[in-house]
């Protein structure tokens, strides 16, 4: 049997561990010790676990990720996310369609406090479906508002998903940082304009709210004002190159305690409560890395990313065929599977491709974090979807996934936005200090 087969065997694998409800992070480590034990023997595969096991766990690029966490819970617990759908509604909500856009301008700055989209999701659907309903919105477009703004918790910086991307593929995470904002301010331009075109041919979806004038519009800005420093300082500090990412995520980390301190919401049960959130999150994340990398050594013994760029090589597909195969390839997986997930399974598998056609890895980057936004709406798995019929399980699953569809068609516009115009990813990494 020859190593490529036995490592499609170890995928194929790893997908029926997934499909019989074993963890994700269980069925990446499963399959790739059963691969690497098979080639290799048991020696080889101690001495792998060891090797990765202490590289992942004491990696200074992945100390990021833990203090990003923590101040997203602490922000949370500072009741951040409340504050700032009240200041936008008040700004936005006499509009048509006004709530939908102040729910999806509050995800996008909430994301920038949160890094973490499921979380967007959960706190979105308790702060704004209720305001939306008793507005006169339909579970159509307060779903899809929802849903849609909790998509951007992993592209507008700081994101879980640039961290773990850029440490697999060895690239700048504060460059992949920086270059999520851009492609991030355009999609929540485009998910604006989405509610705004419904709303032209569908007015009852989306009536007006209440009108406030501009001394409350001005006012409610003090009670958000704290967190768009906080966020300037950090994405400004590692632009400007005062900070390294981990700095600027210990930095957001510190700021978020001062916030919740100030706003008396740091009891030591709930300072308890942040950390225990934090220890959890980080070390379901880190389980998923560490099977990342084992089966990423499985199949580097296998050759099969290999065989799959000489694949692609030999066939003459131009770059932007191969882009759109992968595009392909991830629209299906996304539709299936977690979106973490499909991201640790996939880049090392492709990466060779994307070297070899010199592909810029931090555009790339981009785009497969803009493919798991899209993996995150789509059905039948759409965690995004499950997570707002969690929080509020009146709303029709129907309705839900007729609201995700509708802002999928801004993702795909942005999609294309990225590869007709790839600087819309790089040019501020580019401008970096």
């Amino acid at each position: 049997m020859s190593f490529t087969l036995i490592g499609f065997l170890g995928i194929l694998l790893m997908f029926l561990l997934m499909a019989l409800g074993i963890p994700i992070a269980l069925s990446i480590s499963l399959a790739a010790i059963c691969g690497i034990l098979y080639l290799k023997g048991p020696t080889v595969l101690a001495s792998a676990v060891d090797s990765i096991l202490w590289h992942t766990v004491n990696s200074y690029t992945l100390s990021v990720l833990p203090l990003f966490v923590l101040m997203g819970y602490l922000l949370m617990t500072a009741g951040v996310g409340s504050q700032l759908f009240d200041t936008f509604r008040k700004w936005f909500g006499n509009l048509k369609g006004g709530l939908g856009i102040s729910t999806v301008v509050t995800s996008g700055l909430f994301a920038a406090a949160c890094a973490s989209s499921v979380a967007s999701t959960s706190t979105m659907s308790t702060i704004a479906f209720k305001e939306m309903k008793k507005g006169g919105f339909t579970d159509l477009l307060s779903s899809g508002s929802i849903i849609a703004g909790g998509t951007l918790g992993i592209l507008i910086p700081p994101s879980t998903a640039f961290i773990i991307y850029g440490m697999m593929t060895e690239q700048s995470v504060g460059k992949l940082l920086i270059a999520g904002i851009l492609p991030g301010a355009i999609l929540v331009l485009l998910f604006i304009l989405t509610i705004m075109t419904f709303i032209i041919f569908k007015p009852e979806h989306g009536p007006p709210s209440e009108k406030f004038s501009l001394k409350e519009k001005l006012q409610s800005l003090n009670s958000i004002i704290w967190i768009i420093i906080l966020f300037v300082v950090i994405i400004g500090g590692m632009y400007e190159g005062l900070f390294t990412p981990t700095e600027a995520a210990a930095v957001g980390a510190a700021g978020a305690l001062i916030i919740t301190a100030v706003r008396r919401k740091l009891t030591f049960s709930n300072l308890v409560s942040c950390l225990a959130d934090t220890i959890k999150t980080t070390g379901f994340v880190f389980a998923i890395i560490i099977g990342a990398f084992l089966f990423n050594y499985f199949l580097v013994i296998t050759k099969l990313p290999s065989a799959l760029s000489d694949f692609f090589v030999s066939v003459n597909l131009s770059p932007i065929g191969v882009i759109l195969l992968i595009i392909l390839m991830y629209i299906i997986l996304g539709a299936v599977m977690d979106s973490l997930a499909m991201l640790v399974i996939t880049v090392p598998l492709i990466l060779p491709t994307l070297t070899s056609m010199n592909i810029d890895l931090i555009w790339f980057g981009v785009l497969v974090v803009i493919l798991q936004e899209l993996a995150l709406i789509s059905p039948p798995f759409g965690m995004n979807i499950f997570i707002l019929k969690g929080v509020i399980p009146e709303v029709p699953i129907g309705k839900a996934y007729k609201g995700a569809f509708l802002f999928s068609i801004p993702i795909f516009i942005l999609i294309l936005l990225l590869i007709a115009f790839p600087s819309i990813a790089t040019i501020l990494p580019d401008l970096m200090s």
